[in-house]
């Protein structure tokens, strides 16, 4: 039996009802959740093992890796830079990134990349991992990367390019990379245990990440033998030229280990912030209140960043999906705290979001990389919340 560390304010024992039974029920190895209410901590939790090669614990310290979650860290930073004056999510990207107008580019505005409606989800050609790593080749390639659709006409998920493309922009405008102006700007004024670019005093911090094989492999099992509302998805992945298939082999090789210390340390502000899930909720806090006498964006620029601005069919995850200038809003498969929430997930199953309506901010991280339709970790918390609010 897990042991369940931390503390839950009265009314919220629902989630930790929750926690454990993921622990039991749902394969979680190490993990942590945090909830604030209205500017105040109500759920700090954590348990499990941190490093099962070593047996490590997971203690209140731990940091995890939250992959796309990360997204909405960066997509914080770029809206900062919009409510100083600072970046006009409207004007051409060219504006800020000259190099980038090449290709018929010109005219895409900083919203599209925040939106994943600017067509940049692949590269014609990979850009090597040790030089994608070191930021400025992947910029370059990006910026000479024709669109692989009419810029503004559809949208999808672009999973990896998307860190480079607008931390590209955050690094012109503000004269600091994006996990520079995060720490300088978000992470020390909150006090946040989160980092895009993990120092090497932290290392020993970070939770190992273990993979499930899925159930069922798409690329291999009979399609009669798969759902019919996921065949679309599974032909999808059984083509390499499929969008979905290369929108997440940009480097070559395409695999990353982030596990590995190089990647950790570099600053990719699509996919690899580390953090402990109070530093990511703390985040979501600030975001919709005051934290401790810090608020991050004004009700004005908050409404800006959270409208919706692509919904509908997704051209790499090949199901309906929703997002405003870079945050996920909610679907029928990923319903957060309610239809006003607006956060992301990350790969395997990590969840950071916000709920203004009920002044909720959440973040869930753990390092059993689950995924797929059958991982009802995250879901089965969030319910929790929102039980605990009735």
């Amino acid at each position: 039996m897990t042991t369940i560390n931390g503390e839950v304010a009265p009314g919220f024992e629902p989630v930790r009802e929750a926690f454990a039974a993921n622990f039991v029920r749902h394969g979680d190895i190490g993990a942590a959740v945090c909830v604030y209410r209205n500017g105040r901590p109500v759920v700090d939790l954590w348990g499990g093992i941190a490093d099962p090669d070593t047996g490590r614990p997971w203690t209140r310290d731990t940091l995890q890796l939250v992959y796309s979650a990360t997204k909405g860290a960066t997509a914080t930073a770029a809206h900062l830079l919009a409510q100083r004056g600072e970046l006009d999510l409207d004007a051409p990207v060219a504006k800020y990134w000259p190099e980038f107008a090449a290709k018929g580019k010109a005219d895409i505005p900083v919203r599209w990349l925040l939106s994943h409606e600017a067509g940049l989800v692949a590269l014609d050609r990979p850009v090597p991992l040790a030089a994608a790593l070191s930021w400025q080749p992947m910029a370059n390639a990006l910026a000479a990367q024709r669109p692989l659709w009419t810029p503004g006409t559809a949208h999808g998920y672009h999973g990896r390019t998307w860190g480079w493309l607008v931390g590209e922009v955050i690094r012109r405008v503000s004269g600091r990379s994006p996990g520079r102006f995060f720490a300088d700007e978000i992470a020390t004024p909150l006090g946040l245990e989160f980092f895009i670019g993990l120092p090497s005093s932290e290392r020993d911090r970070v939770s190992r990440m273990v993979y499930r094989q899925p159930e069922v492999d798409f690329t291999v099992a009979p399609l009669e033998s798969i759902p019919e509302e996921l065949r679309a998805m599974a032909a999808a992945w059984r083509d390499p030229n499929s969008f979905s298939n290369r929108a997440f082999a940009v480097t070559d090789p395409a695999e990353i280990d982030f596990n590995s210390p190089e990647v950790q340390a570099a600053e990719l502000p699509a996919s690899n912030g580390i953090g402990a899930a109070r530093g990511l909720a703390r985040m979501y806090a600030a975001l919709i209140g005051e934290v401790d006498g810090v608020r991050l964006l004004n009700p004005e620029s908050l409404a800006t960043a959270t409208q919706e601005q692509a919904s509908g069919p997704d051209q790499v995850m090949v199901v309906p999906s929703r997002f405003s200038s870079g945050y996920m809003l909610p679907t029928e498969t990923n319903p957060m705290a309610g239809p006003n929430s607006f956060g992301h997930t990350g790969r395997g199953g990590s969840l950071g979001f916000a709920d203004p309506e009920h002044g909720i901010a959440f973040a869930y991280a753990m390092n059993h990389i689950i995924g797929g339709p059958n991982d009802v970790r995250a879901t089965s918390l969030a319910n929790a919340v929102r039980s605990s609010l009735t």
